[in-house]
């Protein structure tokens, strides 16, 4: 009986970091570049149920019942990693990618990834992100754009008054889920450099949303609400259980 206390308890634990999960792709719905959060679950624990229980002597045989399960627990988060929609904006310093690539960010903590192409100006001309990190090229090196009419050529490649003053660099991996995790806010990291080779190519005037679907993620979040009251429920079920079976001990010994 306890057990199904702590079988029910860890359900409503996961459950809850899920409903936390979810809520945090639906606040991000709107966020370019935004991939969505999962986390998985599986079964904790495992034990096995015999009956008579305990050690058994002589002639004493035990009959195996089966396995008991003792609750869930959540696995570590997943990334879906799969392309948003676009959205044109028509403004020269906006990109998205098409294909798999990240651009290359340069930020206090090191070189991060992102699919976020809100860029811009800083008062030196360095092309930044909507945050301020420096936006980096093929080299690694930051790209600074003097005042003047922008154009872009399909490699990547800013000109600035007909004159070419950077190129912006992509990286690809080839297993994105198992290389890169989440960092800063919107951005990835990744313990080595980029290991893939085709990260696609940009698209001026255009950003890329959010990979999140507000109907799947409703339906995702009704859906564990209910699994957390149902587990809920079965908590207090179970208590109720164990407080009768107190009782009744406690009046046979009488």
């Amino acid at each position: 009986m306890i057990k199904g206390i702590y079988a029910a308890a860890s359900a409503m634990m996961v459950n809850m970091n899920r409903q936390g999960t979810i809520a945090h792709n639906v606040a991000n719905l709107d966020t370019p570049g935004f991939k969505d959060v999962m986390l998985p679950m599986e079964d904790f624990l495992y034990t096995g149920v015999a009956h008579p229980p305990g050690p058994m002597s002589g002639s004493q045989r035990q009959a195996w019942i089966g396995s008991l399960g003792l609750g869930v627990e959540s696995l570590p988060e997943q990334i879906d990693f799969s392309g948003g929609a676009f959205r044109v904006t028509d403004q020269p310093l906006d990109f998205a990618i098409q294909g798999e690539g990240f651009f290359q960010v340069e930020t206090p903590s090191g070189v991060r990834y992102t699919r976020d192409g809100r860029f811009d100006r800083d008062l030196d001309g360095n092309l930044v992100t909507i945050d301020g990190y420096f936006v980096l090229d093929n080299n690694g090196a930051r790209i600074n754009l003097p005042e003047g009419d922008i154009s872009f050529a399909a490699d990547g490649t800013i000109s600035v008054a007909g004159t070419a003053a950077g190129q912006i660099g992509l990286a690809a991996f080839t297993n994105p889920e198992t290389e890169l995790v989440r960092d800063i806010p919107n951005m990835f990291a990744a313990a080595g450099g980029p290991t893939g080779d085709n990260p696609g190519f940009i698209q001026q005037g255009a950003i890329e949303m959010s990979n999140g679907n507000a109907a799947n993620l409703m339906t995702q979040m009704v859906s564990v609400t209910r699994a957390y009251e149902a587990a809920q429920r079965l908590v207090q079920v179970q208590d109720e259980l164990l407080g009768r079976s107190i009782a009744s001990l406690g009046n046979f010994n009488a």
